[in-house]
């Protein structure tokens, strides 16, 4: 007799760190449902990359419209494009132009709530240390308030672990693991510009280039301006 592989429920962009999660728990032996959230973005470019990844994985993967819930959410350049977008580095001050308040949380949510309907065992979200700066729902105190808020909002009926394993490691680490479970981080999408290639030059793209230096890998990714990082 053959048991059912355990599910996990990912919230999933596309990105780097959400495809190393994918195969992370793929890893494990987890059978994938990967949720991805249209709100609008700027770098919708990404939705694109999930199903890339997902076709990977032969991971059942769904994009959740949240379209409508994005457009009510001016001031953040990622769903308001009279916002640009901040270029240099992914812990500076100016970084805070790309929260959209809340996001992380809505996203989880109803994640949990799909989660906890197909018998879920976990839901993962790919937040990682080098998030905690600048964005609130990325914080180990996020993740703890999100398990209690979901196991009190689903008492007595199918509860799923709300897990971030990247929660206390590094972009590097995250390229380190990758590189070890040889996610495909060539198909993965970062870029908040959401061009053809990825610009080079925003936090996330800065963030990029200089995980895979630190971590030793060749970078697969096409930009558009490459910024030298010396280790």
């Amino acid at each position: 007799m053959t048991l059912a592989r355990p599910l996990a429920a990912l919230a999933f962009s596309g990105g780097m760190d959400s495809t190393t999660l994918a195969a992370h728990y793929h890893h494990l032996g987890y059978d994938l449902l990967l949720l991805s959230f249209d709100y609008g973005q700027r770098h919708v470019r990404e939705l694109e990359a999930a199903r890339r990844i997902a076709a990977h994985y032969r991971a059942e993967h769904h994009v959740v419209d949240l379209a409508s819930v994005g457009a009510l959410m001016p001031g953040s350049s990622l769903t308001d494009r009279t916002i640009d977008v901040p270029e240099g580095h992914y812990a500076a001050e100016t970084m805070r132009a790309t929260v959209v308040p809340n996001r992380n949380a809505i996203m989880a949510n109803v994640a949990a709530g799909i989660a906890s309907a197909r018998g879920a065992a976990v839901v993962a979200l790919g937040i990682h240390a080098g998030d905690h700066a600048i964005y609130p729902d990325c914080r180990p105190a996020f993740l703890d308030a999100l398990q209690a808020s979901v196991t009190a909002a689903l008492g007595g009926f199918h509860t799923p672990t709300i897990e971030a394993p990247f929660i206390h490691r590094t972009k590097t680490d995250i390229a380190r693991l990758a590189g070890e479970l040889d996610a495909p981080l060539a198909l993965s999408w970062s870029c908040y510009q959401g061009g053809a290639r990825h610009c080079g030059r925003c936090g996330t793209c800065v963030e990029r280039q200089e995980a895979f230096t630190e971590a030793g890998f060749i970078d697969p990714t096409e930009y558009e301006t490459t910024n030298e990082v010396t280790v």
